[in-house]
């Protein structure tokens, strides 16, 4: 039997973890060094945001500042990089926006800062190309000035051909911040039908990307896009993302879901934060912006590779041939197609968590350890059970009243016969049941043996 590797480290974080599940919290916060849990403990305690999206949101930030810096190498041939789509679900109220924008104000500050250097630059760049060539020489400016590019991590309401371009000139990759994700996705094929969403099925898997640009003499070529994807979103609009083919062609399937299973009202209380505390979150996070690229000679970003150690590579294949036993035995198509990118995403949180490790000296970052793969099953477990909460909660906001109350009235162990019985005293037909129960097979409903069925 293979040993679980133990350390002090490991200790100290399954400890503060186990305290952060007494608060309500879901979210396996012990995958990150202690100095990160700390700070999302003080979030919580001062600030009342929910321990799931503060935890959330910091992940996403992270995988953010990586960027194409790094990639992991899970096989020669196979590379993963560390995009994630990320929703944070939750009724009106549910404190969701305030934790995203506490992640993400170390970008916010970078872009700010970027943005007013781009302003004086392009400032000098108008009043050079404004000389003539004589003038320019005479007051030492370039003989053909150059439009300065304008660096930053976030965009949020913008067409692919913008994000495009403005991805080319920001090769390192940006983040696509949507305070309400329905915006996004409700977006998709606004001006070219499918194509929005091809582009982002795209990007998940981050396969080039060529825009022509009208009035452009070349086109727009990403070899590598890296664009993850947060945001918040109404538990009482899920079932919107289902629409179209986004059921079908896997969209779906590609987001992670954060819906903490206690929803309650925040409560104001006497304490502040500690003036430190977002000094150390953005120190911490600047650790990663300030990473120096290297550039190849087609100034394209040459990205380190992190490979897996001999015992983490056992490990995680050992979890990917449980998980795949699991899959061939899971009748329910849609939370199949879920656990399937859960394969590639468990890849992914290995690369995150292992530079967060690193970033707060735990560890080096050009190999991904056992410590590092344990933390990323956990990861990975949590993101199951929220895809069937989920998953349940747009199956029956899909629902009509009627349909829901005798779902609800169904017992969990059901014969045909006991269904038509309990339809029937909800004023439901016999055929109109039998239909409802075959749509639902495999979402709402698991069938065991001819006649026999279990909800899910």
């Amino acid at each position: 039997m293979e040993k679980k590797s133990i350390t002090p480290e490991g200790i100290i974080n399954q400890a503060m973890g186990m305290n952060m599940s007494f608060a309500g919290a879901e979210f396996p916060v012990e995958i990150f060094p202690s100095k990160i849990q700390q700070i999302i403990h003080e979030v919580y305690e001062c600030q009342s945001y929910p321990i799931d999206y503060t935890a959330a949101s910091i992940l996403t930030a992270i995988a953010a500042g990586i960027g194409n810096t790094h990639l992991v190498q899970m096989k020669q041939g196979w590379v993963e990089s560390a995009i994630l789509f990320v929703a944070l679900v939750g009724r009106p109220g549910a404190n969701k926006s305030h934790p995203l924008s506490f992640a993400m104000k170390p970008f916010i500050n970078f872009d700010y800062q970027q943005n007013l250097e781009f302003g004086k630059l392009y400032a000098k760049y108008e009043q050079d190309i404004s000389m003539s060539k004589k003038e320019r020489q005479d007051a030492g400016a370039e003989e053909f000035p150059q439009e300065p590019i304008r660096k930053r991590f976030l965009v949020s309401d913008i067409t692919p051909e913008g994000l495009s371009y403005i991805h080319a000139q920001n090769k390192r990759g940006l983040c696509l911040w949507s305070d309400e994700l329905s915006a996004w996705f409700k977006n998709f094929n606004r001006y070219n039908n499918g194509s929005e969403e091809q582009f982002w099925l795209s990007v998940f898997s981050a396969k080039t990307v060529i825009s022509d640009r009208k009035n452009a003499k070349s086109s727009v070529f990403i070899t590598r896009p890296f664009i993850p994807v947060i945001g918040t979103i109404q538990k009482k609009i899920l079932s919107d993302l289902a629409h179209g083919d986004r059921s079908s062609n896997g969209f779906i399937d590609r987001i992670l879901f954060i819906m903490p299973a206690i929803q309650q009202k925040a409560r104001w209380n006497e304490k502040d934060i500690s003036p430190d505390l977002e000094v150390q979150w953005h120190t911490l996070l600047n650790g990663l912006i300030n990473i120096e690229c290297s550039f190849d000679e087609n100034n394209e970003i040459h990205p380190s590779i992190v490979t897996f150690s001999e015992e983490a590579r056992r490990l995680l294949y050992k979890w990917q041939h449980n998980h795949a036993d699991l899959c061939d035995n899971l009748s329910n198509e849609m939370l199949l197609g879920i656990y399937c990118k859960l394969e590639i995403y468990i890849i992914r949180f290995c690369l995150v968590i292992q530079i967060t490790r690193w970033l707060c000296g735990e560890c080096g970052k050009d190999q991904v350890d056992t410590e590092t793969v344990q933390r990323a099953i956990l990861l990975t477990e949590y993101f199951k059970q929220t895809a069937t909460r989920v998953q349940n909660l747009m199956n029956e906001t899909a629902l009509t009243v009627q349909q829901q109350s005798i779902l609800f009235q169904l017992p969990e162990l059901f014969t045909t016969a006991q269904g038509i019985e309990v339809a029937g005293c909800q004023g439901m037909k016999e055929r109109a049941f039998k239909e409802f129960l075959s749509k639902h097979t495999g979402s709402l409903f698991q069938k065991d043996r001819h006649g026999e069925y279990r909800k899910v």
